[in-house]
């Protein structure tokens, strides 16, 4: 990672250009997988009868496949973080990944089954060279110390969620209106215009994302050298914890995509003044609320951390997780009106993705920039690889509750998840400051000044 702290970056809303080229790359990628995501469980188990047919799978065994899926897409990041740090330099990591997540989603448009299959793999190799290294550009655009890198991480994931709330609308829409197929080709167009606004947009990422082993900088040559230090060890050691978090919340918050997916589709009532929403729409409230509240809450935690209150990046991790498992106690709520009436509001899954979304908010683009800030520059990909792929195990994690679903039911599900995630949390929250003595410091060089337009900027350091 050629981080250009020595070289004056244009700037656009107070944050490099290069962040919004990135943003707009990964909102297409999302756009691409989010739209894939939401019609997948959908084909798999749909009836091979039906005029838009699909494969006729059981519930039990597209879960199962999403679960590997969704995995194996995020435990691609840790081949695709090594081949970045060893081989490419996340730049051209992330372009390679562009072009195999359009080779994967184009050849999935086709109806066939070596088609369906194949698409599969391109898009979780695709994915796997993209996801950790983009994210690393990211952080790559912050000095040490800036401030600034937290609230980056957040505009960074707001393009994530638009992404993610236009493909569950338009690729949703489309794949269950018009056919699978035609969503899964319609994916593999918004990934192919992220990939030309990536290549245009090069000239703005010139000093980031480079391959180290190519540096001309001294310093950098250097630390590709040098063993690891204590401090580094212990911030890597703190850094592979929190990934137990990580893997929680994941395995709970995927459920929108397989058990919540289905839930939703068999067993909510989704009529709306005389008209049925579609079931994949509802993915979309995650990513809109994302999109309203995402700046709410990076400035919420900004001003706490003004005011001297505890606003670490383990604090928000955890608090994360408690409120996304309170959400669930809604789903808990849902399956007991269906119990009792035949049918569940859609309210619930309103509320349930509400807190979801927050406790999202305050775990995911934290944890993202919490792994640039601790991560040893060498092996500063391979730690984001890490990272992702535990979201992959979550996932994974996330198809096996689905699949005990059926033998357990959804109540027992959800109830559990929500309490465990809950009690998880105020377990950490225990222990907090022991993990934080780890870091060595890594939150505490962060530098703040005053700006007029949002009431606090975040300075060079």
């Amino acid at each position: 990672m050629s981080n250009s702290t020595s070289i004056k970056q244009k700037e656009l809303f107070g944050h490099p250009i290069g962040l919004f080229v990135l943003f707009f790359t990964e909102m297409w990628e999302r756009f691409s997988y989010y739209g894939m995501r939401a019609i997948l469980v959908l084909y798999l188990v749909g009836l091979t009868t039906d005029a838009n047919s699909g494969l006729g799978w059981s519930n039990g065994d597209a879960l199962a496949l999403y679960g590997w899926y969704t995995m194996m897409v995020y435990v691609m990041s840790i081949p695709g973080g090594i081949i970045a740090d060893k081989l490419l330099g996340q730049k051209k990591a992330v372009l390679v990944g562009g072009v195999l997540l359009v080779l994967g989603h184009s050849v999935l448009a086709i109806e066939a089954m070596w088609a369906f299959y194949t698409g599969l793999v391109l898009i979780v190799c695709g994915v796997g060279m993209l996801k950790p290294n983009i994210s690393t550009m990211v952080g790559g655009l912050y000095k040490q110390g800036d401030i600034r890198r937290d609230k980056g991480f957040t505009i960074f994931y707001i393009g994530i969620n638009i992404g993610a709330f236009l493909s569950s609308l338009i690729v949703g829409y489309v794949g269950e209106v018009h056919g699978w197929h035609y969503g899964f080709g319609l994916a593999g167009i918004g990934m192919a215009a992220g990939l030309i606004q990536y290549v245009v947009g090069q000239k703005h990422l010139k000093h980031v994302g480079n391959f180290l082993g190519e540096s001309k900088n001294a310093e950098e040559k250097e630390a590709m050298k040098k063993p690891l230090t204590k401090i580094e060890k212990d911030r890597v050691v703190v850094l592979l914890l929190s990934f137990l978090l990580v893997i929680v919340f994941w395995g709970a918050f995927e459920q929108a995509g397989g058990l919540m997916n289905i839930y939703t589709s068999e067993k909510t009532n989704r009529m709306l003044m005389g008209w049925e929403v579609p079931a994949t729409w509802f993915q979309s409230l995650n990513a809109l609320f994302i999109v309203v509240l995402g700046t709410a809450v990076a400035g919420y935690w900004a001003k706490r951390k003004l005011h001297n209150k505890i606003s670490t990046s383990l604090y928000k991790m955890t608090l994360g997780l408690i409120i996304m498992g309170l959400g669930f106690f809604f789903m808990t709520a849902a399956t007991a009106q269906f119990e009792s009436t035949g049918s569940s509001a859609m309210y619930w899954l309103v509320l349930a993705y509400l807190f979801h979304t927050v406790g999202e908010l305050c775990l995911s683009p934290v944890a993202l920039s919490y792994t640039t800030k601790l991560a040893p520059v060498k092996y500063a990909s391979l730690m984001m690889g890490i990272y992702f792929a535990m979201t992959g195990f979550g996932s994974k994690l996330a198809g096996l509750l689905g699949e005990w679903s059926e033998s357990l039911g959804e109540y027992t599900i959800f109830t559990g998840i929500a309490v465990f995630c809950v009690v998880l949390g105020f377990l950490v929250l225990a222990i907090r400051k022991k993990l934080e003595h780890l870091t060595h410091g890594a939150e505490d060089d962060e530098h703040v000044i005053h700006d007029e337009a949002e009431g606090f900027e975040l300075a060079d350091n």
